[in-house]
């Protein structure tokens, strides 16, 4: 037992917020959209996508529309903003494929080797808005290796619901602090948190494209911080 972590000496799963955390969606869609539209400008094609994604299931959690998968909330927030950029005449075949793009967001370059050595100490589980679909595709394509794919599909609530943090420790028959949540935002690492998880900060400096830098500073609520999955596991496995 790693002894110099003690608060994570009684965690038994890791659960990763992925979006950003494991994988690359604002570089994977950008390159994507210089592959099939190269006159689109793809940063601010990406940034758009995504400004869509908390209102879209905002509207779900107050009850404005029924329960809805990621991938089908991604749809509309695709066929909202195509026009802004030129794409309103794309037909349903090529808005189709461009919408799965979520399923093949490629990984950050330390995820599989440090989600690799994770494993040899933990059971490692996505928690994820994406849904099971998409997260299984695309850990097949990234070479992700879960243990187990946890989805708000799951639990029919999205985060920061409880619903899903507790969720994860009822799946696993654990107590919530036996249960941590790794992720790059600090919004989602509080929530968890608030439900007994323990909790572990990644950075991800350019989530958003190297124009955007985030601020990744640590925040005294987290256990740990650290710079990339390697890093967290250089702290967790001996």
């Amino acid at each position: 037992m790693n002894t110099t972590n003690p608060t994570f000496a009684g965690v038994q799963v890791l659960a990763f917020d992925i979006f950003g955390t494991v994988v690359d969606w604002h570089g994977s869609i950008v390159r994507e959209m210089q592959a099939l539209y190269p006159a689109v400008d793809g940063d601010a094609f990406a940034l758009a996508w995504r400004a869509g994604y908390q209102p879209a299931m905002a509207r779900v959690m107050r009850g404005e529309q029924p329960w809805t998968l990621i991938d089908d909330l991604h749809r509309g927030i695709l066929d909202e903003i195509l026009p802004r950029f030129g794409l309103a005449h794309l037909p349903e075949a090529e808005r189709r494929h461009l919408n799965r793009v979520w399923h093949r967001l490629s990984a950050w370059p330390d995820s599989v080797e440090g989600l690799t050595r994770l494993k040899r100490r933990f059971t490692i589980t996505t928690l994820s808005n994406g849904n099971i679909g998409l997260l299984t595709n695309m850990a097949k394509r990234a070479g992700l290796p879960w243990d187990c794919v946890l989805s708000a599909e799951v639990f029919r609530a999205y985060k920061p619901s409880p619903d899903t943090y507790l969720g994860v420790a009822r799946v696993f028959d654990l107590q919530p602090e036996q249960v941590a949540l790794v992720a790059a935002h600090h919004d989602d690492l509080a929530a968890a948190r608030a439900c007994g998880l323990r909790t572990a900060y990644i950075e991800r400096l350019h989530e958003f494209g190297a124009a955007q830098p985030k601020d990744v500073s640590p925040q005294p609520g987290n256990d740990l911080h650290a710079t990339d999955l390697n890093d967290l596991a250089r702290m967790l496995v001996p």
